[in-house]
């Protein structure tokens, strides 16, 4: 019986030990998609989260543009996804970007102010951030037309039409 415990308690040991040596370099980055109901680049009480909408998580060297990890994720029905990424990536530029809207009335991708509609990610353990979890900011595709509620919720924020305070 003795023989058997120590037998377990070291094959637990030596697996709690691969795991540490050969996964230490994973990393988990969250984040929401949602459709912009009122086109005004950020979070209403009138936006509706995304299910089924694409996105890529990408890094790349940060002198020449390498391509060094890219993975897409589909969200789920809160508007949530979750992508793993493998290996430290501190020498890179890591983002996730919007691929693919579920709904046609809501999947235009604002190029008017940002060259690219994403949010920047730090994929290491050198940032000072101790969990292997990483947030990223919300990315919103824009519904094609604004809602006439929206108008209402911008007053009462404070905010011209075009986010500009009022």
């Amino acid at each position: 019986m003795a023989k058997s415990t120590i037998i377990l308690v070291s094959a637990l040991c030596f697996l709690s030990l691969f795991d540490s040596a050969y996964c230490k370099d994973r990393f988990f980055v969250e984040g929401l998609v949602y459709c912009d109901t009122c086109r005004i680049q950020f979070i209403t009480k009138l936006t509706e989260f995304l299910e089924g909408a694409t996105v890529r998580m990408e890094c790349k060297e940060e002198n020449g543009g390498k391509v060094t990890f890219s993975k897409d994720a589909v969200t789920d029905s809160s508007g949530s996804y979750k992508v793993e990424v493998d290996g430290d990536h501190e020498e890179d530029i890591c983002e996730v970007k919007l691929i693919k809207s579920p709904r046609p009335d809501c999947s235009e991708i604002d190029t008017e102010f940002h060259l690219e509609q994403s949010a920047k990610v730090s994929i290491t353990k050198n940032n000072g951030i101790v969990s292997n979890v990483q947030s990223a900011n919300p990315l919103g595709f824009l519904r094609k037309k604004r809602l006439p509620a929206c108008a209402e919720v911008l007053k009462d924020l404070g905010v011209d039409d075009d986010g500009t305070p009022i």
